[in-house]
């Protein structure tokens, strides 16, 4: 092992993965009441989460990681001499980016050997999962820091998220419906079909039942693989959910049935409490990102 893997808490990479593979998460916060902030991961898990937005109605609300926090993560490595590579959040969608280069300022200053990169992943939940896999993979491979990096740059754009909520109504009121706006009005029923790239959302259908919102992922992701351009071959896939654990396992038949892939099942993802937020109980959908050539 050439570096140090450290995530924030959106890559949504269950326990099991990240003791497995030795990845550092570092939490957001959420809250229920504006007031007590609960560590995701430690002061609340799944199924409390969003058991009490589904039977409480509960909106709750996440904050990023603080700067200190990062500063936490990262000195053990950094007195050890360990370079550092920390994958976060798109940028455009919390300041978790900024709080981590802000840490390796500091720590630079007292520690002006140490080895930071900071990337921000221009991604999310399972898309990043998958971008911190590709991490583990070149770091379990031997690829050197540098050369990790740079192709970490290089692969991010070509991850993306296909997925659908149950509703529009954590979308709203969370602020984050963004470009989806136009379509929101009072219609809270309408599960769209939201594609995520680069840190922009886009709307790739709305259907009327849930049956449909899934199928419409699931046709939006074949449409990108008929691309001349796009082949599968070159994509890892995960399949990521909220709340029902039973729906992702029929979804993730039908996606591999459909493409003829098998799904990456040493990446154990859920969508988490920092996404769930946003999302509400029940969005489920695929994260793909391209493999890594270096090895």
């Amino acid at each position: 092992m050439n570096y140090q893997i450290v995530s924030d808490g959106a890559c949504d990479l269950l326990t099991e993965y990240v003791t497995t593979h030795n990845v550092t998460v570092v939490p957001f916060y959420v809250t229920f009441d504006g007031k007590n902030y609960l560590k995701e991961g430690e002061g609340i898990d799944h199924d409390s989460f969003y058991l009490k937005m589904i039977n409480e109605h509960a909106v709750p609300k996440s904050s990023l990681p603080s700067v200190q926090d990062y500063i936490n993560a990262f000195t053990p490595f950094v007195k050890e001499n360990m370079p550092i590579i920390c994958t976060t959040i798109s940028a455009k969608f919390s300041g978790s980016y900024n709080s981590a280069l802000a840490a390796k300022d500091i720590l630079t200053e007292s520690y002006p050997d140490a080895k930071i990169a900071v990337i921000d992943s221009t991604l999310n939940t399972a898309s990043q999962a998958l971008f911190v896999n590709e991490a583990v993979r070149l770091r379990d491979g031997g690829i050197s820091f540098e050369d990790s990096v740079k192709e970490l740059e290089n692969i991010k754009s070509s991850g993306k998220i296909f997925f659908t909520v149950g509703s529009l109504e954590y979308l709203i009121k969370n602020g984050r419906i963004g470009k989806l706006a136009v379509i929101a009005g009072d219609k809270l029923g309408i599960r769209p079909t939201i594609i995520m790239q680069n840190g922009d959302i886009s709307l790739g259908g709305i259907s009327r039942s849930r049956k449909k919102s899934l199928a419409s992922v699931l046709s939006c992701i074949e449409s990108f693989f008929k691309k001349p351009e796009n082949h599968k071959e070159d994509f890892n896939f995960v399949t990521a959910c909220g709340y029902n654990y039973e729906e992702e396992i029929g979804f993730r038949k039908q996606l591999e049935d459909l493409l003829g892939i098998i799904c990456d099942n040493n990446v154990k993802v859920r969508i988490g409490t920092t996404i769930g937020c946003h999302t509400g109980p029940y969005a489920l959908g695929v994260g793909i990102i391209k493999k890594t050539k270096l090895i």
